[in-house]
């Protein structure tokens, strides 16, 4: 197990997405799908503000339903729909994150012991740093939630949450962005 203790960088990192859709997020609980949205709403303003690439999975969308409407993307995210669990084994994922030339990986989304741990496993296995958002992932049961966060902290991905991770890609109060960052935090 490779230790993970470097900070999220914005300049050396992807915001990846991975299948907050209409029917999956119907199967969470109201609280936590709520909580997860939000969260991935404020990383998804923050990447805008500090220029982080933003990749969106969408798993099966024509059983699965778009993603959720009250996520606000911009026309830069880049939107990947697959069939398969890890976003890793989608080629357009793949060689979307091969031109962006990037070595750390922010993972949100769900189903957090399925699609959100296959593509974090898969992406340590190529090296890269991944860190989760705990507070932007979720699984309809909080026992396979609690499950995929303890595998993945020992497979090597950094567990954290959203707020940190933007405060990690501003560093300094003094950062052009900070104000408009820091009024995303509710």
């Amino acid at each position: 197990m490779t230790k993970n203790n470097t900070l999220c960088d914005s300049s050396d990192s992807v915001l990846v997405v991975i299948d907050i859709q209409q029917r999956l997020a119907a199967a969470m609980p109201e609280k936590i799908l709520n909580k997860v949205v939000e969260n991935t709403q404020l990383l998804l303003r923050s990447a805008e503000l500090l220029n982080v690439p933003v990749i969106v999975s969408e798993q099966y969308p024509k059983g699965l339903g778009p993603t959720v409407n009250t996520l606000e993307m911009t026309d830069d995210c880049h939107l990947i729909e697959k069939t398969c669990f890890a976003c890793t084994a989608n080629h357009h994922f793949n060689d979307k994150l091969k031109k962006l030339n990037k070595t750390q990986l922010i993972l949100t989304g769900m189903e957090a012991h399925i699609c959100v741990t296959q593509t974090a496993i898969d992406l340590l296995n190529k090296n890269y740093q991944v860190f989760i958002a705990s507070d932007a992932v979720c699984s309809r049961k909080n026992s396979h939630y609690k499950n995929a966060l303890q595998r993945l902290q020992h497979s090597g991905a950094t567990i954290t949450n959203s707020e940190s991770i933007a405060f990690e890609w501003l560093r300094d109060a003094r950062h052009e962005q900070f104000k408009a960052v820091s009024k995303l935090i509710k």
